[in-house]
């Protein structure tokens, strides 16, 4: 299926500008100026590290300045291993012109509930992990595995410098039904709920039992139960329309791990 372009650059170039502030109890002398960041919604906290971090060295003590950084919001410590635009929907739900304020730590990090992700290394590992677990899906790991090392790097690259065109030359055969099929086995997706920072995974074919494309009407009947049902979606800032095929939004709206990240609105029944 050819890929509506102007949708996918679209999405590749949703920013959020995040004001970034020191932890008060590690500042020595004169607390810093917060700093300003303007973030690609499908980074990933770690790439942006090295910024942040050389900008508040100077004002922490010399105790903490080589101790791995973590950041929160309000008290939340935010997973590095989330996309930033699933952090800020999940935490920030509505929208607003103001920067996010988020706290950079230098010491202390929570071990009992964010995974240590304190290299470009460990990050791109579970950045590839989660393209082989979405081919998986789709293609039943077809797509991936006839992929040589070179197209595993250029995904990367093509995600922390931020080049839309270098990113798809590749990406776009991970986003194509396989050989004579006209939709994926099953749609790579993540429901996040805005009361729990955790997701929730669920095999979701694209068609129903009759060969029919699913929409997201389809996908809150799977998601409803006798005490509560889902009434909406969200992913990158957008509220879904209900009529929305799952194989389109799979191929045009899910981040660069081919994942589709979706807030889930739920009703008490």
């Amino acid at each position: 299926m050819a890929h509506d372009r102007e949708v996918l650059r679209m999405i590749w170039e949703g920013q959020i500008g995040i004001c970034f502030q020191a932890d008060s109890d590690e500042i020595v002398g004169i607390k810093p100026e917060p700093f300003y960041l303007m973030v690609s919604r499908l980074s990933y906290l770690p790439l942006v590290t090295d910024k942040v971090r050389k900008y508040f060295t100077r004002y922490i003590a010399a105790e903490h300045q080589e101790g791995a950084v973590w950041f929160d919001f309000n008290g939340t410590p935010l997973r590095l291993h989330y996309p930033i635009g699933v952090l800020y929907d999940l935490l920030h739900p509505d929208e607003d012109s103001t920067p996010w304020c988020i706290t950079i730590h230098f010491s202390k990090f929570p071990e009992e509930s964010l995974v240590k992700l304190n290299t470009k290394e460990l990050l791109e590992s579970h950045f590839l992990s989660c393209l082989k677990e979405a081919d998986v899906l789709k293609h039943r790991g077809l797509v991936i595995s006839a992929m040589q090392k070179k197209d595993h790097n250029q995904l990367w690259l093509g995600l922390i410098n931020e080049k839309f065109d270098q990113f798809w030359a590749v990406n776009r055969r991970l986003m194509e039904p396989y050989s004579d099929q006209e939709s994926f086995k099953n749609i790579p997706v993540r429901f996040y709920n805005d009361d729990d920072f955790t997701y929730m995974q669920k095999l979701i074919s694209p068609l129903s039992e009759s060969g029919q494309k699913k929409n997201l009407s389809d996908l809150m009947a799977e998601l409803s139960t006798p005490v509560r049902k889902a009434v909406g979606f969200r992913t990158h800032g957008i509220d879904l329309h209900e009529e929305t095929q799952l194989q389109w939004m799979s191929e045009h709206l899910s981040y660069p791990d081919n994942f589709l990240h979706l807030s889930v609105d739920y009703k008490s029944i």
